[in-house]
């Protein structure tokens, strides 16, 4: 029996969380103990708590309750608590998903003490560093044994910056192991979407037929707290929907909840309150969620994960930032790139949904990347 330390603490990381969660029950229950640690990164009830419940998670062992604050502080607070537990708890391995403070957290704090660092999601790069994002997932790479990148191109990133495809064992951070295995949200797209429509309401509630409404969301910093980008991506949506007659969903992150009054210009506040099909709502729940891209005509997003997700059901999508880590998305032209530019997002909008010959390849694995993930930890970390 191995003992892993699973550190999560953003919405994102909790739903990864439940596949990997998922495939210890059901095949590696006599060969992993697993140990979650919520950093409480995200605290909000809704945008945290809603998805161990359910998705059936295994509860937090640890919460470290970190609320908010500046990256610094937020990490080191992270830092402190994770080196405790892992020095209690002796793990084999800590697992870290994505790009998160969290991650960055765990792995120095493993790092430091060589604890092996298994990250899931290695290789992705936006190639800004602007984003703090970019900052996280390079330096947690660049610290882990295990590398289990989701696409080929972030194999091949992991590559160029000097990692060996050819590596043996014994792997240690000085000689990791890189692997090009699928996407464990793959994994989780197929296993809840055959019960997702019928475990929620929301299409009902929000009066949406299929087809018929654009699914959107924002919660980037760099687009909620800066005025001028906020607004040109609120009048866009607000100006589709009313061109097309199509309605728009905003599940409401909470930090753009707080921005929309300060940060909108009343004009654009008024316009988008006068148009009853464009619903802002509260946050939605994984299971929300999938219900709302299978359904949807269109995905507009700033958010990585809902990139992927629109991609595993087949929709179009307008991404809301001036890059992506999820290029093949571009490439196989099902996502246009447009950054907070109106006339771009408009001009995306109109290509992807006039395109007859759109196709969606199968890049992200085969749904069984959790198991696959959990074998190799299984084998090169006892």
């Amino acid at each position: 029996m191995i003992k892993i330390v699973t550190i999560i603490g953003a919405r994102p990381q909790i739903i990864k969380a439940a596949a990997l969660s998922r495939a210890i029950k059901n095949k590696f229950s006599d060969r992993i103990k697993e140990v979650i640690v919520h950093t409480g990164q995200h605290y909000d009830a809704n945008m945290s708590q809603v998805f161990f419940d359910e998705l059936n998670i295994p509860k937090p062992d640890y919460n470290l309750n970190v609320g908010s604050g500046s990256h610094g502080k937020q990490t080191a607070a992270m830092i402190t608590g994770i080196e405790d537990i892992l020095i209690n708890e002796k793990p084999n391995a800590i697992v870290l998903y994505g790009d998160t403070n969290s991650t960055l957290a765990g792995g120095i704090a493993a790092s430091k003490i060589h604890i092996p660092v298994v990250h899931i999601e290695a290789g992705l790069r936006s190639f800004s560093k602007v984003m703090p994002e970019e900052v996280n997932r390079i330096m947690c790479d660049h610290v882990s044994t295990l590398l289990f990148s989701p696409t080929k191109t972030g194999y091949e990133n992991l590559l160029k910056e000097g990692f060996k495809p050819d590596a043996k064992a014994p792997f240690n951070a000085d000689n990791p192991c890189i692997y090009h295995c699928g996407d464990v949200m793959y994994d989780n797209s197929l296993h809840f979407s055959t019960i997702a429509e019928s475990k929620t309401d929301i299409l009902k509630k929000h009066d949406l037929e299929k087809n018929k409404f654009i699914l959107a969301t924002i919660h980037r910093n760099n687009n909620t707290d800066e005025p001028a980008r906020l607004n040109a991506l609120f009048k866009s949506l607000n100006d589709i929907s009313l061109k097309y007659n199509l309605k728009v969903v905003l599940p409401l992150h909470p930090r753009t909840a707080k921005l929309l009054e300060t940060n909108l210009t009343k004009e654009n506040l008024s316009a988008i309150s006068s148009n009853k099909g464009f619903k802002i709502t509260e946050p939605a729940s994984f299971l929300e969620m999938i219900a709302l891209e299978k359904n949807c005509k269109l995905v507009m997003t700033d958010s990585g994960g809902v990139q992927k997700e629109a991609f595993y059901f087949e929709k179009p999508c307008v991404i809301l930032r001036p890059e992506t880590e999820w290029i093949e998305l571009v490439e196989c032209g099902a996502a246009i790139v447009t950054d907070a530019d109106e006339q771009r997002i408009k001009s995306a909008f109109e290509k992807l949904t006039s395109a007859s010959d759109m196709k969606f390849p199968k890049l992200y694995g085969d749904g069984h990347a959790a198991e696959f993930i959990c074998a190799e930890v299984m084998k090169n970390l006892r």
